[in-house]
């Protein structure tokens, strides 16, 4: 998980939300989105290289649906290609050991994922 800063300019890892059962993931969201008062989520859509949505996309978008069910939040879809491949470059170019990175990565890949998001709104957003 991310979160942006008030102003939606930059995305921070937030924590990593353990994969055991997909209704425990929901549930951990939701919370997080009531605890932090959040207005949008974006979940990452995994397109593949050549632009094609497979079948894990089909379960993405089935769990964006069910976790729409649970919060009042836009739920967003987002293109996450490479987003891991970003979070590893960021990670050598930090110095981050490679031993340490594991609990580090989806974190550092969901703030890519949502920086990206972020960016296109701010270049979407007329300038005044």
């Amino acid at each position: 998980m991310a979160m942006s800063d008030p102003q939606g300019i930059f995305a921070l890892p937030l924590t990593v939300i353990e994969h055991d059962s997909y209704d425990r993931v929901l549930g951990d969201i939701a919370r997080l989105v009531e605890e932090y008062e959040i207005q949008r989520v974006v979940v990452g859509l995994p397109y593949s290289l050549n632009g094609d949505l497979g079948r894990q996309a089909t379960e993405v978008k089935a769990f964006a649906e069910r976790l729409s069910r649970l919060t009042e939040a836009d739920i967003q879809l987002w293109d996450e290609r490479l987003s891991t491949v970003a979070a590893d470059r960021l990670m050598d170019e930090a110095g981050t050991r490679r031993r340490k990175r594991k609990g580090h990565r989806d974190a550092i890949a969901a703030a890519v994922i949502l920086q990206g998001f972020l960016d296109s709104q701010v270049q979407s957003s007329p300038i005044t």
